[in-house]
């Protein structure tokens, strides 16, 4: 037989084999596509960029996202080394991130456009071939914008140089000028570069809350070639309101309304908040809400709009801990009894006593909690809870970024030796993994997070709402709850925060996990967990801080576990000291690239101010680690052996030529 497969070997597979063969319908068709897809797994993998925690700010990370965390700078240094002053390199790069946006401002003070487009296209057709060298003719193809792809590929595979072919390759760019498409076709070749450059792109969590727009974001990611998603704890959040979870609900309009971002709510989303605005004006309207005030980052607020927008923060924050205080009492595997705090005050002295301790509140105006039942509902509240979630569930826009939440996410992934967790794995003190019953069994480690992700996808896609309902409620676990991978911490302690001026009743433990991630015998039993090489792999997680300013080292376990959230968040930075990490892994490196605070897209343009970042080697491979060695790499090797198959099959006359 040939490739020694055994007739009975090929019989086994031969459904499937006919299938293939619908594709593949004779030999040199099949033998084509081996020798096609066996030379595609000698080529170096592609490089991979991984952004975590970016709250919303979409300015900064659409930035980064163009520039590729400085890849595209350092490829304009290499190829044009000394035949480019750094002013033109700097003109170069801020062309590819902003095509449009630079040309315009060119325009104000170029007397001659012709000459700047023609200098301009020979340059990115150049630099478009240097980025697009370890690629096959057939991946670059699908890479290219639709609308100047043949011409793009026309001009990247001519040689300028060569006798036989320099007036084509001239034609071809004045031709461009001269037909008045210079301007569309830069706009195509940057795009063309920006993807190039970047193979994968990995978010590891948190695209949602506190910062501005996580619309645009979402936006931008559902148009990126090729992205996938490890759910953070603010995007779970906003999955389970989307799902039509209460607690989610109310914890996503407090946030929204403590960060002053309520305009995500009604006019991106097109979620009314009439109700809620006038039930809280009506409830509070003598109540100065003062520890409810707005914490304002944008110059776009409106001032004035503070004053209702405290009063709403704290109307939906008191819906929100009632609705948690059902929610904990329905779900005692939750173990989160101590979280019942509503029913542990003295309302009429306005103190609260928690793990033994009383504290005055700061706050004690509770016009809507009735002591004998606290965390009942008025029928104002279960009235505007019910609008809410119709709001919710029917906004078409948020549900369709929701899908692709689902579609691209996942809580963990493994892909190319690296584990992407945005917190982390659930563990005891004694470094075992921490465990917990869903629907009466018990998981731990791997097992645990799988089940998870498996109860809130089918919750977010069952109709029936009975079969719906365990997995609805563990969206707002995953939230908040010890043994969820996404937070990482045994409290939050919202309602502290807001009525206790003791921060001793703030802190939050983090799991051992952020501290037990440098033991390498705990690191171990983690990767054994999740059949990980302990020798090879990293782990990579975002959601807690690196405080840079203060020491604090993205790089942990002697380069086994990377932390890449740096601070995208501006509500973070004054603690990190930075505007975040991303980390770029590349077929011989991985470097792991700190970023300066973005000041804004008109200023990158206008004075071709690109993020200053620090770019720092954390491992460098003599050998290259080519296609073979990736996830995507494994793939092919296996439809090469089913094509060898196929092959087989064709000449014993298992199967027929078509």
């Amino acid at each position: 037989m040939n490739n020694n497969y055994s007739l009975d070997e090929l019989n086994s597979k031969l459904k499937y084999l006919k299938l293939l063969a619908n594709q593949y319908p004779t030999i040199s068709k099949a033998s084509s596509e081996i020798i096609n897809l066996e030379s595609i797994l000698n080529l170096p993998k592609g490089t991979e960029h991984f952004l975590s925690d970016i709250h919303g700010e979409y300015e900064p990370f659409v930035h980064v996202l163009k520039n590729g965390s400085g890849v595209i700078r350092r490829k304009i240094d290499e190829l044009f080394t000394n035949t480019m002053r750094d002013s033109e390199k700097k003109a170069l790069a801020t062309l590819v991130y902003y095509p449009k946006d630079k040309m315009e401002l060119v325009k104000k003070n170029e007397k001659n456009m012709e000459d700047y487009y023609r200098i301009s296209i020979y340059r990115l057709v150049e630099l478009c071939k240097y980025c697009s060298s370890k690629y096959t003719r057939s991946k670059v193809r699908k890479l290219l914008p639709e609308d100047y792809s043949y011409v793009i590929e026309e001009l990247l595979h001519e040689h300028r140089k060569s006798e036989h072919k320099e007036e084509y390759y001239i034609s071809l760019v004045e031709t461009i000028i001269n037909l008045g498409q210079a301007e569309d076709f830069i706009v195509s070749i940057s795009t063309a570069i920006q993807r190039l450059v970047v193979d994968r792109l990995h978010i590891v969590g948190d695209i949602y809350d506190r910062g501005p727009r996580p619309d645009v974001i979402v936006d931008w990611l559902m148009n990126h070639h090729c992205v996938d998603i490890q759910w953070g704890n603010h995007d779970i959040l906003w999955m389970g309101a989307a799902a039509g979870e209460k607690t989610c609900i109310a914890n996503a309009l407090r946030i929204s309304s403590r960060y002053a971002n309520l305009d995500i709510i009604e006019d991106v989303y097109g979620i009314n908040l009439l109700p809620l605005a006038t039930f809280a004006m009506k409830i509070y309207g003598n109540d100065p809400c003062t520890e409810f005030m707005p914490k304002i980052d944008s110059e776009e607020f409106n001032i004035n709009e503070m004053p209702l927008t405290a009063k709403m923060h704290k109307a939906i924050s008191i819906i929100q801990f009632k609705l948690e205080g059902e929610i904990i009492s329905n779900h005692p595997e939750y173990e989160m009894e101590h979280r019942l705090l509503l029913d542990k005050i003295d309302y009429k002295k306005g103190l609260i006593t928690i793990k033994g301790k009383q504290y005055t509140l700061k706050d004690s105006n509770f016009p809507t909690i009735d002591p004998e039942k606290p965390y009942e509902l008025t029928s104002e509240e279960v009235e505007i809870m019910e609008k809410l979630v119709k709001s919710f569930r029917g906004s078409e826009k948020l549900q369709k970024h929701i899908n692709f939440m689902f579609s691209k996410g996942s809580i963990y992934l493994k892909y190319n030796g690296n584990l992407l967790i945005h917190g982390g794995v659930p563990l005891n003190e004694d470094g075992s993994f921490m465990g917990m019953k869903l629907k009466g069994v018990m998981y731990r480690g791997k097992a645990l997070l799988d089940k998870m992700e498996s109860l809130v996808r089918e919750a977010y896609f069952e109709n029936d709402v009975e079969k719906r309902k365990y997995g609805v409620d563990l969206f707002w676990y995953l939230w908040t709850g010890k043994c969820s991978s996404l937070f990482g911490k045994d409290d939050m302690t919202t309602f502290e925060r807001y009525f206790i001026e003791d921060k001793e009743s703030h802190i939050e433990n983090k799991n051992p996990y952020f501290n037990l991630r440098e033991d390498m015998e705990v690191l171990k039993r983690i990767f054994d967990e999740f059949d990980m090489d302990f020798d090879e792999d990293h782990i990579i997680n975002g959601h807690v801080p690196v405080k840079y300013k203060k020491g604090e080292k993205p790089v942990k376990a002697n380069g086994k576990v990377f932390v890449i959230d740096g601070g995208f968040s501006r509500a973070y930075q004054s603690k990190t000291g930075m505007a975040g990490y991303t980390l770029i892994y590349n077929s011989r490196t991985l470097q792991l690239v700190a970023h300066e605070p973005f000041t804004s897209k008109e200023d990158a343009v206008e004075n071709e101010r690109d993020i200053i970042s620090s770019s720092v080697l954390v491992e460098h491979k003599l050998e290259r680690r080519m296609i073979k060695d990736t996830n995507d790499g494994e793939q092919l090797a296996e439809k090469v052996e089913d094509l060898k198959k196929l092959l087989a099959a064709y000449k014993i006359g298992l199967i027929k030529e078509k």
